[in-house]
């Protein structure tokens, strides 16, 4: 008899813990999964890859990753150009050959330059742009493609205008994004005049952005991206613009999600003719 009682008491116990865990699993979902992490890959010059002193991760690609949660691998050249090879003589069609198109597919892929391209032809650099642009598009169909024109660390002159008309031509002839950081005035004045915003966002070179300039240039980029609705890309999905002001929508958190890869770091960009540092 009284085995019969042990036996039930267990059972009971038993029975009890089931109904416990049945309704655990009722009042307690499983946790949502974690946001989708977009890849975008970026190709640039010095601005991009950084250069003396300041890592690719301090640079505006790396710190836009970082705000927006992408895995991204960052690549070129100082000194390098859509037309002009600079000191590693390899253009932006070369470095995109060996250190992108082995690679999967990305949701996005962001081009930047035209600072090296003031000593170069102008027919040349339009129509390499637009190859390259091609070759993009090509090798990954469904990836968004962006070009974003050339920044200068100050006001800039005739040939620097002229470049970016060239490049924001060559991206209306491959029908992609253009981003101009020199239309949108990113940065004014001149820090070795002490004038304008260069005095608080450029290097002592008067060109290049420091750490908190790449900061600044992070958030102006993701501004125009999301006005574009590319700030998370999807390869294959058509992008989302953002509402426009007053539509009552609520500015996404940026949040910092691990680190990015770095570029070859180096001191060459040219600015009015000249090297940088």
């Amino acid at each position: 008899m009284a085995s019969r009682r042990v036996h039930a008491a267990l059972a009971a116990v038993v029975a009890l813990g089931l109904a416990g865990t049945a309704a655990a699993s009722l009042w307690w979902p499983d946790p949502a999964p974690a946001p989708r992490q977009p890849v975008v890959y970026v190709l640039g010059d010095s601005f991009t890859t950084g250069i003396r002193g300041l890592t690719s991760q301090q640079a505006y690609a790396g710190q836009a990753a970082r705000m927006l949660g992408w895995r991204v691998v960052i690549g070129g050249r100082p000194g390098s150009g859509f037309a002009w090879p600079g000191p590693s003589g390899r253009r932006f069609d070369a470095l995109f050959t060996e250190q992108f198109a082995w690679r999967p597919a990305p949701d996005m892929m962001l081009v930047s330059g035209g600072h090296n391209d003031v000593l170069s032809p102008m027919r040349q650099v339009r129509r390499r742009a637009v190859e390259l642009m091609g070759r993009i598009q090509m090798r990954w169909p469904g990836t968004h493609v962006v070009l974003m024109g050339p920044t200068w660390g100050r006001d800039v002159g005739r040939k620097a205008l002229r470049v970016r008309d060239t490049i924001r031509a060559a991206a209306a002839d491959a029908r992609v994004p253009f981003i101009d950081p020199i239309g949108g005035r990113w940065f004014t004045g001149n820090r070795k005049k002490g004038t304008g915003n260069a005095v608080r966002y450029v290097r002592a070179d008067g060109i290049h952005p420091n750490v908190e300039g790449n900061r600044y240039m992070a958030r102006r980029l993701i501004a125009e991206l999301r006005t574009l609705g590319l700030d998370r890309p999807v390869r294959g999905r058509p992008p989302s613009p953002a509402p426009t002001a007053g539509a009552g929508a609520p500015t996404p958190l940026l949040v910092s999600r691990g680190p990015v890869t770095r570029g070859r770091r180096g001191p060459w960009c040219y600015g009015r003719l000249r090297r940088a540092s």
